[in-house]
C-alpha cells in the first residue's frame, strides 16, 4: 500500500478485535501458524490479530499504513493479508499491495476478503469496481472464485481455498502438497511412549492403521531414541509378529484409497513430480503401487469417473452412509470419510476450489451435474430437528458459488430422520433412530409436504397431540383453562 492519497478513508474500515479474525483462526487450526512460525499481519489495522497471536505465544508482527506506519514490514514465514484488497479502490494499487505481501511471505500468504454475499450490508454508490459508502469507505466484494483466480494470476502459483473468502498461496509446491495431504489423508497419531515396550506398541499400532511399517523419518524423535538399540530387521520381526493381519490388511486398503484420493485431488489442483510428495505419501506409493506412474494412472481414472453420472449415482446408492434423495446424497461431516472414494474426491475437489465453511454440518452432493453444498445446522447435535442457518454451494462445472442465509427467516427449513445423515456407529445414531420411529408411529410424517419448515412441523405436532423434550416425543400438555 504505497501511498496515503486515497479517495476513501480506509482507516475507518479497521475494526477492533477481541478474538482472532476468521483468517488467522483458520491458519492456526490448519497448523500453518504455530509456535515455530513467524507471522506478519500486512495491513494489520488496530492490531487485533497481532495481539491475539502473541497471547498464544506465537511470533507475530504487524504493519499498517495508518495505525502502525512506524513499523518496517519484514519478511515472515506466514503473511496475513486480511480484508485489505477489498478496501483499495485503485486497481493498480490493489495489485501492488498483493504483490508486496507476496514478496514478504517466505512460506505462505493468507489472503482474505469480504465476499459478494455481503452486498446487502454495504450501502453506498457505485465507484470504480465497488461501492463507496456514506462514510467514505470503499468495498470491492469478491466472489470466492474471483479471489482465488486473482491471487493465482498475481502471484503466479496454484492456490487452495481454505474456506470461503480465504485463499492460501504457498511459496513452494512442497508446502502446498503437505497442506493438501493433511486435509485429505487421515492422520495417524502416534501412541504415547515412555519405554521400549510402549514404543514398540506404538509402531505396531501405526503399522495396523497405515498398512505398512513406518520409516525412521516418520517417527517422533523420542521414539527413535527408545528403539535405537534394536536393529531394523529385529524391529520389523517383532512388529510383524505382534500386528493383527486383518487390521494390517484394512490399513493397506485405507492407505491405498487415501493415496489415490490425494493424487486425484492433486491433479485437480496441479500435480507435481514424485519427489514433491510428502515423505509419508512417497512411502505409501512405494508400498502399495508398482510405481508412481501406476498410482497416477489409477488416480486419473478415478477423477474421470466423476464425469460419469451413472457411476456417481451408483456410488451414492452403494454408500453405507448418507441420505439419498432423487437429486442428491446428504452426509453429516462425521461420516464424510466413510463415503466411497469417488464421492470423497467429489467433495474434496469442491472444497479446494471454493473452501468449506468452517462450521458446516451436512454436505449435499448432487448426482446430476457436479455441485456440492455445505449446510450449516449449528444445533445439529442438540436439536432433534435442527434449523438451517446457511447454505454454501459450488458448481464444479463453472466454479460459481452461491450463498444463502436463513438467519433472518421467520420460517426456517429443518431436518427430519436425523439418523439417516449419520454413520450407523455414530454415538448419536441410536437415539435419533428411536426418535424417528416414535414420530412415524405418531403419524407425524403422514403429510411430508407440510413438515419441511418450522411452522409446518409445529402444526403437525399440535395435530398429533405431541411435543418434543430433547430427543423424546411425549404427549402434549393440555393448556390450562382460565377459570
Amino acid at each position: 500500500m504505497p501511498g496515503l492519497h486515497w479517495e476513501s478513508d480506509r482507516r475507518l474500515t479497521a475494526i477492533g478485535r477481541s478474538t482472532l479474525s476468521i483468517a488467522a483462526r483458520q491458519a492456526v487450526v490448519d497448523g500453518e501458524v504455530n509456535s515455530s512460525t513467524s507471522v506478519l499481519d500486512y495491513g494489520s489495522g488496530r492490531g487485533g490479530d497481532v495481539r491475539g497471536l502473541r497471547e498464544m505465544h506465537f511470533q507475530a508482527e504487524g504493519w499498517d499504513p495508518y495505525y502502525a506506519s512506524e513499523t518496517v514490514p519484514q519478511p515472515a514465514d506466514v503473511v496475513l493479508l486480511t480484508y485489505v484488497l477489498n478496501i483499495i479502490e485503485d486497481t493498480k494499487e490493489r495489485r501492488e499491495a498483493l504483490q508486496a505481501a507476496w514478496g514478504l511471505a517466505e512460506r505462505l500468504l493468507v489472503v482474505t476478503t469480504r465476499l459478494t454475499w455481503d452486498r446487502s450490508k454495504v450501502r453506498g454508490r457505485q465507484y470504480e469496481d465497488g461501492v463507496l459508502t456514506s462514510r467514505r469507505t470503499f468495498q470491492h466484494l469478491f466472489s470466492p472464485g474471483e479471489l482465488r483466480a486473482y491471487v493465482e494470476e498475481t502471484c503466479g502459483v496454484r492456490c487452495v481455498s481454505a474456506a470461503p473468502g480465504i485463499v492460501y498461496a504457498f511459496k513452494s509446491d512442497d508446502a502446498r502438497l503437505t497442506y493438501l495431504a493433511r486435509r485429505i489423508v487421515p492422520h495417524v497419531a502416534w501412541l504415547a511412549s515412555g519405554d521400549t515396550g510402549s514404543a514398540i506398541a506404538s509402531v505396531v499400532d501405526y503399522t495396523q492403521r497405515r498398512g505398512r511399517l513406518p520409516q525412521l523419518e516418520e517417527m517422533p524423535a523420542e521414539m527413535v531414541k527408545l528403539l535405537a538399540h534394536l536393529q531394523p530387521k529385529e524391529l520389523q520381526r517383532i512388529v510383524r509378529k505382534a500386528a493383527d493381519p486383518e487390521k494390517v490388511d484394512a490399513g493397506v486398503k485405507a492407505s491405498t484409497l487415501s493415496t489415490l484420493l490425494f493424487l486425484a485431488v492433486e491433479l485437480f489442483n496441479g500435480r507435481g513430480p514424485y519427489s514433491s510428495l510428502p515423505i509419508s505419501l512417497q512411502l505409501d506409493v512405494r508400498a502399495f503401487f508398482s510405481s508412481y506412474k501406476e498410482a497416477c494412472m489409477r488416480a486419473d481414472r478415478l477423477l474421470l469417473k466423476l464425469r460419469d453420472d451413472a457411476y456417481v449415482r451408483g456410488a451414492m446408492q452403494a454408500s453405507n452412509v448418507g441420505k439419498l434423495t432423487p437429486t442428491a446424497l446428504y452426509v453429516h461431516r462425521r461420516a464424510i470419510d466413510q463415503m466411497p472414494t469417488v464421492l470423497r474426491l467429489y467433495e474434496h475437489c469442491a472444497s479446494i476450489a471454493a473452501g468449506r465453511p468452517p462450521s458446516w454440518s451436512v454436505a449435499k452432493l448432487r448426482h446430476q451435474g457436479r455441485a456440492v453444498s455445505w449446510l450449516v445446522y449449528p444445533e445439529f447435535d442438540t436439536d432433534p430437528h435442527p434449523k438451517l442457518r446457511s447454505s454454501y454451494m459450488v458448481d464444479l462445472t463453472t466454479l460459481k458459488t452461491t450463498f444463502k442465509s436463513y438467519e433472518e427467516a421467520a420460517n426456517r427449513p429443518l431436518l427430519h430422520r436425523k439418523h439417516e445423515f449419520l454413520a450407523a456407529d455414530d454415538p448419536d445414531a441410536l437415539k435419533c433412530r428411536r426418535l424417528t420411529q416414535s414420530e412415524v408411529r405418531a403419524g407425524l410424517y403422514e403429510n411430508p409436504h407440510l413438515i419441511g419448515t418450522e411452522d409446518g412441523w409445529e402444526a403437525e405436532l399440535v395435530r398429533c397431540g405431541k411435543e418434543l423434550r430433547g430427543h423424546r416425543l411425549v404427549r402434549r400438555k393440555e393448556p390450562i383453562q382460565a377459570k
